[in-house]
């Protein structure tokens, strides 16, 4: 038994939830280490088609305890309405477990998510406007509000209070909003904190006594490694770091616990918001592949906004399972390029004349241009294939030179959206 990390090796929307899904029904415990309701993990099972956003993808499997870690950005609302929508559907009542360390998510950082980007114009960062970057703004600035203050009522309108001092300013003569007072933020705050209170407990003791208990802990990523704010495409990231090697500080697990780390992949590149994005396609060529791509297209699960679509992109993902420390690979969605005569797959990158095979910094990265590599295609279905031996010879073709230049084993391929379409290597 031991500590497994699911992390994404791109810029999210990878297809995490349903490898997620597939390894909980195994597990003691799946962990959110971080991020808030930003983004989803897309699951397809026998109750239907979900897209969790901050539940643990453990929620469906009685016997799991799912986690929401320190590092989790709780917005205390939208937890309470997708638990609700879960039941709603005929999902038995979930185990869940809200850290005591973890920090709330305020109506005044959605609302600050929402003024910037108004503000910014056409030079906003594409962001979801859930309050995700404000929130971790004051968390780092030592402002936030940790679930446990929410028992404390003076504790909780001293800091309140505390925080208000200056975001009033910004709200009136930055944004020409109205002020908050504490008092109209508290009168909200306390129904909720009631309603989660049978959730929040010590998650540290909860972990620490698992694993001398030698039970099977599950650490689920959200986004991937191209959002991380200092290994991404800055400043076009997320707020919080979607790493392997975070997962130990977001869930509270000794680094060395963590032994086998899964980054997933698609089979061709997908990308939600602003920022470079090298092996980009476009027009016809970019709506079929999305139109196909998925369940039902390939769309944000949070947002709903279309996806950017492009080759699969050996330059960034090799760099992204780097930084994850991946021990292996997921290739999800395979099946979808099964209309392909011939499949490109960007192998390195041309920079400023050069070609390149690292992956550039930042203010580089809008240079560079894709180098593709031509691959023949399949022409198949492959939905109902369970064996890489059954795959066509193109389609092993396909994975093993992918293996081969992101460097990491692919011992996980996806033939299809449900929990059945897998391919074990």
């Amino acid at each position: 038994m031991g500590v497994t990390a699911i992390v994404g090796a791109n810029w999210g929307d990878e297809g995490k939830g349903k490898i997620t899904d597939y390894l909980a029904e195994k597990s003691d415990f799946v962990c959110r280490f971080q991020g808030g309701k930003n983004a989803g993990h897309t699951i397809i099972n026998t109750y239907g088609k979900f897209a969790l956003h901050l539940l643990p993808s453990g929620v469906f499997f009685q016997k799991v305890i799912n986690v929401l870690g320190t590092g989790v950005a709780l917005d205390i609302s939208a937890f309470i309405k997708e638990r609700e929508e879960l039941l709603s559907r005929g999902v038995p009542e979930p185990q869940i477990k809200i850290s005591d360390r973890a920090q709330v998510v305020l109506p005044y950082h959605i609302l600050f998510d929402q003024y910037e980007e108004e503000r910014l114009g056409k030079r906003m960062f594409g962001s979801t406007k859930s309050g995700i970057a404000p929130f971790y703004s004051d968390k780092y600035a030592k402002i936030g509000i940790q679930v446990a203050d929410l028992y404390d009522t003076q504790r909780l309108k001293t800091r309140l209070e505390f925080a208000l001092e200056s975001k009033n300013v910004l709200l009136e003569k930055l944004y020409n909003k109205e002020a908050i007072s504490a008092d109209t933020l508290i009168e909200k705050l306390l129904p909720l904190a009631d309603v989660i209170k049978p959730h929040v407990c010590n998650t540290l003791a909860l972990f620490h006594q698992a694993l001398k208990d030698n039970k099977e802990i599950l650490l689920e990523g959200q986004l991937g490694s191209l959002r991380d704010p200092d290994y991404g495409i800055y400043p076009f990231s997320t707020s919080s770091s979607p790493t392997a090697g975070f997962a130990a500080v977001g869930a509270g697990i000794p680094p060395y616990k963590i032994t086998r780390i899964i980054a997933v992949t698609k089979a061709y590149s997908t990308c939600v918001g602003a920022g470079p994005f090298v092996s980009e396609i476009f027009e016809q060529e970019a709506h079929e592949l999305r139109e196909r791509g998925g369940d039902s297209g390939e769309y944000g699960a949070t947002t709903g906004r279309p996806r950017r679509i492009g080759w699969f992109d050996a330059v960034a993902t090799r760099y992204g399972c780097k930084v994850q420390g991946a021990t292996e690979v997921e290739l999800s969605m395979l099946d979808v390029l099964g209309y392909l005569e011939e499949i490109p797959v960007c192998i390195k990158y041309e920079l400023d004349g050069e070609q390149i095979d690292d992956f550039p910094v930042s203010a580089k990265l809008d240079r560079a241009k894709p180098v593709l590599k031509i691959m023949p295609g399949w022409k198949s279905d492959i939905s109902g294939v369970r064996s890489f031996s059954d795959l066509p010879d193109n389609a092993k073709k396909y994975v093993t030179i992918i293996e081969e230049l992101i460097e990491v084993p692919i011992t996980w391929i996806s033939t299809g959206p449900r929990r059945e379409q897998m391919i074990k290597r």
